[in-house]
């Protein structure tokens, strides 16, 4: 069993209350757990209106299909337009990781 996760560091775009910036966010986290079965959710910096961390997990019995899950879920990430990537964080843990 393997278990990848990606965490996300955005800048926001033309954002200017927390209100605004969950209604940029939550169609992302949504989007990443519709397509990709993915386990999502903003886990930081949530008092700052125009930075967010969204922060995912995905399980598999192999590798392949995991970096394979993990590189599409990073590229929609990056292709949206509202928002900065500024930096991912990839971390792959397996059975003989203690």
């Amino acid at each position: 069993m393997y278990v990848g996760t990606l965490s996300f560091d955005l800048l926001l775009g033309d954002v200017r209350s927390l209100k605004e910036k969950r209604s940029v966010v939550r169609p992302i986290v949504a989007e990443l757990q519709r397509r990709f079965a993915v386990s999502a959710a903003e886990v930081g910096d949530q008092d700052l209106y125009r930075r967010a961390r969204i922060g995912l997990a995905v399980v598999s019995g192999g590798t392949g299909h995991l970096t394979d899950v993990l590189d599409r879920c990073e590229r929609l990430v990056a292709a949206r337009p509202e928002v900065e990537l500024l930096s991912v964080r990839r971390r792959l843990h397996g059975d003989e990781d203690d």
